[in-house]
């Protein structure tokens, strides 16, 4: 049996199409996992800065650590099994530089108080979800444009510390059932 040369490279871009199927898969599984595990530290995050107020900059730090260790667990637990290595250095030194420049941002050049601090937060990390989707699928766009419109609603109608709660239900519930949608695609 010979197959001739259209004959070939049908079957190599069918086979260059399941790769790439199978690669997003796999990415949004990942993405999934680290969405819920920061969905629902975000929700504990707002809940626990409503009913604590005055601890809020320490909540969030205890929050902002665990979400970038559950990050790093996840990944390392996923490159176990697929024999990706999707977590080294360079990851933790983008979460290092994105939260250096998100700090100079709230504490440096604008001097944010607790409200626009919550809503700075939740829009800066909808803005590379956004920029995630440019290379690993629209999901990732449709949930950071989402979030992030919801966050300035609540920002702009939701007054005192309801905001928090709106904020828990937004964001925090927002990437759970973010997580769980990218699970079932």
């Amino acid at each position: 049996m010979t197959i001739d040369s259209k004959e070939a490279s049908a079957a190599l871009s069918e086979i260059g199409e399941i790769v790439r199927r199978v690669r997003q898969s796999r990415i949004y599984d990942l993405a999934s996992q680290i969405m819920i595990a920061a969905g629902a530290l975000v929700v504990a995050g707002n809940l626990t800065n409503f009913v604590f107020q005055r601890h809020g900059a320490y909540i969030w730090i205890a929050v902002n650590v665990l979400n970038v260790v559950a990050a790093a667990i996840i990944a390392m637990r996923g490159a176990r099994t697929s024999g990706i290595q999707p977590f080294d250095y360079r990851v933790f030194a983008a979460f290092a530089l994105f939260y250096a420049f998100g700090l100079l941002c709230c504490n440096v050049l604008g001097h944010y108080g607790p409200r626009e601090q919550g809503t700075f937060w939740a829009v800066y990390f909808m803005l590379f979800y956004c920029i995630a989707g440019l290379w690993f699928g629209r999901a990732f766009i449709a949930i950071g444009l989402a979030i992030t419109a919801l966050t300035l609603i609540g920002y702009a109608f939701i007054g005192g510390a309801s905001f928090l709660l709106w904020m828990a239900l937004v964001n925090g519930g927002g990437l759970i059932l973010s997580g769980f949608w990218m699970r079932w695609s």
